[in-house]
């Protein structure tokens, strides 16, 4: 009796023993997919989007982004520009791609002025998880240094006579925010002028072709404030900026005005948390680095960081804060 309970419990023990090792071998084969996947991560060249013409700020950003990337990763990384319809054929090529971290989008604050401005875009905005957002500029408005000395002045001479402003299209961040300013804030009437791009913007701006200029503060304005060809009125930031420490805020003004554009990267919402973790983590350092830094924050960016949720937080924020502008000036395309 005593031998056979030996055996009983010595065949419970082997039969427990099994088991566990089964489970073991369950367990590793469930998780071997993933730590392999994270670790082959990128296993070919990484191509990021861009859906603008090359020489704009995003395209700039995702250069340099995709240059550091390829260091850090150790696979190529290329730029592809994909212009067409306000970034929504590079919106629409991403959201169709394989989900495998390997076609990223680099979009600018269009990605969430579109949401609620194209009623067909092909995609929408849970197509896409936020790898990260990774630096942002204020909007400005400037005028000729003959021109008025101060929005206050400005606004003044609006009521007399109807001013013009322009920007580098119609539709574009700094229309909305310039637009939603003149009809919902300052309520005064003034002309828009829309412009093919940033450059010529610029030029119209330095020639004293238009009254005002509205444009991203990194889009070509700041070096041209700082030497006083352009005069800083206002700017929609939180609070002012060292590189244009004497433009005062739209808020400080009385206005309650904050908008920025933004740099961001995303990739279609199936791909797989491992490889964002991964890629976010190598944008934040990126935005860290002092030759990047060098690059950006003089020309009026400040660097983001954040987790992959916090990314993907500010973004859906960001949708509902331009909803409320574009609907409120009345601006919509089929």
């Amino acid at each position: 009796m005593k031998l056979s309970a030996e055996k009983t419990a010595c065949r419970r023990a082997l039969s427990f023993a099994n088991a566990t090792l089964a489970a073991a071998a369950w367990t590793l084969m469930l998780c071997t997919p993933q730590m392999a996947r994270a670790q082959q991560f990128p296993s070919k060249t990484i191509t990021i989007v861009v859906g603008f013409a090359p020489g704009g700020f995003i395209d700039t950003i995702s250069r340099l982004v995709g240059q550091k990337l390829s260091e850090r990763l150790g696979q190529p990384v290329v730029v592809e520009n994909r212009a067409g319809a306000g970034g929504n054929l590079a919106h629409r090529i991403v959201a169709a791609a394989p989900p495998d971290g390997h076609t990223i989008l680099a979009a600018t604050t269009s990605i969430v002025i579109n949401e609620s401005l194209y009623k067909n875009r092909g995609y929408t905005a849970a197509d896409f998880t936020t790898l990260a957002i990774s630096a942002s500029t204020a909007e400005i408005i400037v005028a000729h240094p003959n021109g008025p000395k101060s929005l206050k002045e400005m606004l003044e001479g609006a009521k007399a006579k109807p001013i013009n402003y322009g920007t580098a299209g119609a539709g574009s961040a700094s229309y909305i925010v310039t637009e939603y300013f003149f009809r919902n804030l300052a309520r005064v009437p003034a002309q828009h002028v829309p412009f093919q791009g940033g450059g010529p913007l610029v030029n119209a701006a330095l020639a004293h072709h238009i009254d005002l200029a509205a444009a991203a503060m990194a889009g070509g304005f700041v070096p041209h404030v700082q030497a006083g060809s352009l005069r800083g009125l206002a700017i929609a930031s939180e609070k002012r900026m060292a590189v244009v420490g004497d433009v005062p805020t739209y808020t400080e003004l009385g206005f309650p005005l904050t908008a920025t554009s933004w740099a961001g990267f995303f990739a279609p919402t199936k791909t797989p948390p491992d490889v964002f973790a991964k890629l976010n983590a190598a944008m934040n350092d990126i935005m860290k680095e002092p030759d990047v830094l060098g690059r950006l924050t003089p020309i009026g960016f400040e660097p983001i960081y954040g987790s992959p949720p916090q990314a993907d937080a500010m973004f859906k924020s960001e949708i509902e804060k331009w909803r409320q502008m574009v609907e409120a000036i009345g601006l919509r395309i089929d």
